[in-house]
């Protein structure tokens, strides 16, 4: 805990506390808001200041010396983090006011979000390259299918217990455990179900229903799976092993897919209306970001500025 809220007392030590215990269940943002508010109350007790003795301009000044450092998304989060800090405190009847509500972060407009997107041959290629003799070859086939065609996040994916699986028809509904504790159901494409069907069947866990789906393959043994899932950093490996061995350079990962599969929905006549549901974004800018298929511009249509 930051030595200035100590030394404001008991109720502030308490509220500071619970903004991240109990206010804030992700996490990633939990860490991430923390270390932004440490580093601030640290810039604040460096130039003597109390907890009610912050001003706007203090803040201000902190996110002047911030962008030196950072980039604009940086900057805004950590003002985000501090200015909701406040809010927090305010409401526990801590400090009256909140000195970073009037405090205007950088400026910073995306149009088109950086995740890498492969193109649907490089897709392809990726996945062809993948072998299917074992249960590891075939578990990355299924988890990388699954990331493409349903648009999931790669949390979500990894937390798929078996049971989300869910038979409709004579077809499958992917259930996902999406940001937020929301759910969200997705039909299943035919490639996925095929990719995901030979998975379940030689792994022999379509009856461990609340076991986990795609679980790790330890050391060098790529015949066995263990009772437990994979996390995002291990999927990132996989990824980048296996884009390594397909002759893919591009810097791809784990993102890479929902942003492809996107492309790819769009690209054959997709509506965007549509894409926002199915990847589960609140906003249909959102899923704009994820639309390349302004990005590919050909050498014809160049060619076609004739003077």
């Amino acid at each position: 805990m930051p030595a200035l809220i100590a030394h404001a007392g008991d109720q502030a030590g308490w509220r500071y506390v619970e903004f991240f215990s109990a206010n804030i269940r992700n996490p990633n943002t939990r860490r991430a808001y923390a270390r932004a508010c440490a580093q601030f109350f640290a810039w604040c007790e460096d130039r003597q200041l109390a907890l009610t003795t912050i001003r706007s301009v203090h803040v201000a000044t902190w996110v002047e010396q911030l962008q030196e450092k950072h980039s604009a998304p940086g900057v805004k989060q950590q003002l985000a983090a501090v200015r909701m800090l406040f809010d927090w405190l305010i409401t526990g009847q801590v400090v009256p006011t909140n000195p970073a509500a009037a405090v205007r972060g950088p400026k910073h407009v995306v149009k088109t979000g950086k995740t890498p997107v492969l193109e649907a041959a490089e897709w392809r290629k990726l996945i062809d390259s993948i072998p299917t003799d074992t249960v590891r070859d075939l578990r990355d086939r299924a988890l990388i299918a699954t990331l493409t065609y349903s648009f999931a996040r790669i949390g979500a994916a990894l937390k798929m217990k078996v049971e989300g699986l869910q038979p409709k028809g004579s077809a499958w509904r992917l259930r996902l455990h999406e940001k937020g504790g929301r759910y969200h159901e997705m039909p299943c494409h035919h490639s996925l179900a095929e990719a995901l069907h030979a998975y379940v069947a030689a792994a022999d866990v379509a009856e461990d229903r609340k076991g986990w789906l795609f679980r790790t393959s330890p050391g060098h043994n790529a015949t066995v799976l263990t009772e437990q899932p994979m996390d995002q950093s291990a999927a990132w490996l996989m990824i980048r092993r296996r884009a390594a061995a397909a002759g893919i350079h591009a810097q791809i990962g784990n993102h890479t897919f929902r942003a492809t599969g996107i492309t790819a929905y769009l690209e054959n006549g997709g509506q965007l209306a549509h894409a926002q549901t199915m990847a589960a974004h609140e906003s249909p800018r959102t899923t704009k970001l994820y639309d390349r298929t302004k990005d590919r511009l050909t050498q014809p249509e160049v060619e076609k500025i004739r003077l």
